[in-house]
């Protein structure tokens, strides 16, 4: 009876040892699914402000203009995705929802677009992706060939200020991010971005190679949860061993 009595405890303790391991798991994967997400939060944000100003510097441009049906339909087009991206990015709680808001913006800009056309009396902007070096340069209109460090050649839409940079050699003005202490182009910042350029250019073809090779890797992002995950298998394991020393009397 003792005996049973030792095994009995040790089973309880055990099994609250396994409770408290689980729950501190999930309290880490949870602190750094917040800390990967915050960062890209803030990258949207400033998307959606962006557009915000684009609004605001399009109101002086039509002053003194008569907008005919089309450009109000494609006014207000413009105005109900900035309000819907800006209800879309404070309601994000994880990076997959990232990419529903940058569709947003990126469908507001090109709205934006043809409003500014239709002022001017000029044919409406074809439909293309915005610029891949920083989504805020608007459409882009052409595409050029790029190497990314440590990555493959590719052809990647640009604007037309970041194609001239790029085929006289230099570097384009790429939208930067924090990763640790450095600043590096978004899709070095890790997986966690992703969501962020799917939904500016997913629509436009298909955009694997984006997330191939060294684009959007690194030990940002997911990689962390990955390792954590590990941790926690360990950690369960090495439990699962002390219930198996329990038996051996």
């Amino acid at each position: 009876m003792p005996d049973l009595l030792i095994v009995l405890l040790a089973l309880a303790a055990g099994g609250g040892l396994l409770l408290w391991v689980t729950q501190a798991g999930r309290r880490r994967a949870e602190q750094a699914r917040q800390a990967e997400l915050a960062p890209v939060r803030q990258l949207v944000f400033e998307d959606v402000t962006a557009l915000g100003t684009e609004l605001q510097d399009l109101d002086g441009e039509m002053l003194g203009h008569t907008l005919d049906a089309g450009a109000n339909a494609d006014y207000q087009r413009a105005l109900d995705a900035y309000e819907a991206a800006k209800a879309a990015g404070e309601a994000i709680t994880s990076p997959d929802q990232v990419e529903d808001v940058t569709r947003i913006i990126e469908d507001g800009r090109y709205a934006v677009a043809c409003v500014q056309a239709r002022v001017h009396g000029e044919p409406l902007p074809t439909r293309r992706p915005p610029c891949f070096f920083d989504p805020r340069h608007g459409l882009s209109t052409t595409d050029v060939p790029f190497t990314p460090s440590g990555g493959a050649r590719r052809e990647v839409p640009a604007c037309a200020l970041d194609a001239e940079r790029v085929r006289a050699g230099a570097e384009p003005d790429a939208r930067q991010v924090m990763v640790g202490t450095r600043r590096v182009p978004y899709w070095q910042g890790g997986r966690a971005y992703q969501p962020y350029a799917q939904g500016y250019y997913g629509a436009f073809t298909p955009m694997d190679w984006m997330f191939a090779g060294l684009l959007f890797s690194g030990m940002g992002g997911f990689d962390a949860l990955g390792g954590i995950g590990e941790g926690i298998g360990e950690g369960l394991g090495g439990i699962g061993e002390g219930f198996g020393d329990l038996f051996d009397f």
